[in-house]
């Protein structure tokens, strides 16, 4: 079964280099440097520089070329996958969604995208604790794999699956969406808290409380909560918010040490999903009347309408109430 990938970022690139073990893989890229480093150097020195690849796989500028993979793994930023797959070259390839977000235009979850764009399209989605470069590097991981249709999930979680790289499946897609993607915020939220220097009780508090307002967005979505208790919620909020090989850990990091959003944003290579995500969830949330006030913190931080002093001193100073409410 040849895979293709859909995205020659650093995270792109390390699950080519999964797939890799168990035969031909062709990754695409949109950087011209990205395909000639993979194909003459077996390196992506751009986004994930010091990792020797694999020699099955292959990386090309031309999407068109992926029309004979058998499947897809989508590892576009969150905000342009439905234009990654308006582009796609065959409409009933199994597609694995691989990013984490909420597109902002539509509010809509990435798969909720992938079902406008490929209606009947077998969909798949791959989520969890996974720093790229620990994943490129065979050390230890696992993921969850969703999929509502149990009989396609075993066929690709065995294509992709490898000694290091574990997959567990769910049938709960929209759970593990949710969790990717508000992990990503409340990960620039810890990231604020340790640039900020306000200790390991503040950290466990905010990854707590963080993950209660996870919970409630995704059972008012139609998520199960065991599933964001899993690898892609729980799991993957303790890994972000605990390193700054988290891009959006680093980006909270900076906000915490005083420095502006506008100049952060700017300086970056690679895209910090959260910022993105942050106002988006923000608005479902009121939609769906579910109190977020972390999430909300987040959006005045990005927004610069407010000071990280005046943030903390707000959730500070909110009600007391029920742990369980």
């Amino acid at each position: 079964m040849k895979v293709g990938v859909i995205g020659g970022g650093a995270w792109g690139t390390a699950l080519a280099e999964v797939a890799a073990s168990g035969g031909d893989v062709l990754l695409w890229a949109r950087e011209p440097e990205v395909v000639q480093g993979v194909n003459t150097a077996r390196e992506n020195t751009l986004f994930l520089p010091g990792v020797r690849l694999s020699e099955t796989i292959t990386a090309t500028s031309d999407l068109g070329a992926l029309g004979d993979c058998d499947m897809l793994l989508v590892v576009a930023p969150a905000q342009h996958v439905r234009s990654v797959l308006e582009r796609v070259p065959s409409r009933g390839t199994p597609i694995v969604l691989c990013a984490k977000g909420i597109e902002a235009a539509t509010r809509k979850l990435v798969g909720e995208v992938a079902a406008d764009v490929l209606p009947g399209a077998p969909l798949a989605v791959l989520s969890g604790p996974t720093f790229a470069r620990e994943v490129a590097m065979g050390l230890p991981t696992a993921i969850t794999f969703a999929c509502a249709d149990r009989a396609l999930a075993d066929r690709l979680m065995a294509r992709i699956a490898a000694p290091r790289f574990r997959p567990y499946w769910t049938d709960d897609v929209i759970g593990a969406e949710v969790g990717g993607a508000i992990k990503n915020v409340l990960a620039i939220a810890c990231g604020v808290v340790v640039g900020r220097k306000l200790g390991e009780n503040a950290r466990a508090a905010l990854i707590s409380r963080g993950f209660a307002e996870m919970l409630r967005f995704g059972i008012a979505k139609g998520a199960r909560s065991e599933t964001m208790r899993g690898l892609s919620g729980l799991g993957d909020l303790v890994l972000t918010c605990s390193s700054t090989q988290s891009r959006n850990f680093s980006l909270g990091y900076g906000l915490g040490e005083g420095k502006s959003a506008r100049d952060l944003l700017s300086d970056r290579l690679t895209v910090a999903e959260g910022a993105f995500t942050a106002p988006v969830l923000d608005a479902a949330a009121d939609e769906l009347g579910i109190d977020m006030p972390i999430t909300r913190a987040v959006c005045s931080l990005l927004d610069g309408s407010a000071s990280v002093d005046a943030v903390i001193a707000d959730l500070l100073s909110r009600p007391l109430r029920d742990e369980d409410a």
